[in-house]
């Protein structure tokens, strides 16, 4: 049960930091990326963050335990959503000192 509670909340999570830097980069904007912050980067990082999470979903045997990995994902999800609600990415970006977008 812990494997579905860990690996879903991290699929929560991770899926829902695609979603905006799939948007924004094949919307053609900057947004703040550890790998730089061009569209294209971004979009196919947005990509890449859904391929972890479908992987981590799977690895999770989310079948054996469901609401404990429906509410393990639901918290990883909300948790992701505050912090872009918050402009976390920018905050980071800032912090290590990282080019931010041009806007």
């Amino acid at each position: 049960m812990i494997q579905a509670i860990v690996l879903t909340f991290l699929a929560g999570l991770m899926g829902t930091n695609g979603i905006p830097h799939f948007v924004q980069g094949i919307s053609a904007r900057e947004y703040p990326n550890l790998t730089g912050n061009s569209p294209t980067r971004n979009a196919v990082g947005g990509l890449g963050a859904f391929a972890i999470a479908g992987a981590l979903t799977a690895w999770a045997h989310v079948g054996a335990h469901p609401w404990a990995a429906l509410i393990a994902a639901a918290v990883g999800i909300l948790a992701m959503t505050v912090f872009h609600a918050q402009r976390g990415a920018y905050r980071l970006s800032a912090r290590f000192g990282k080019p931010l977008p041009s806007v």
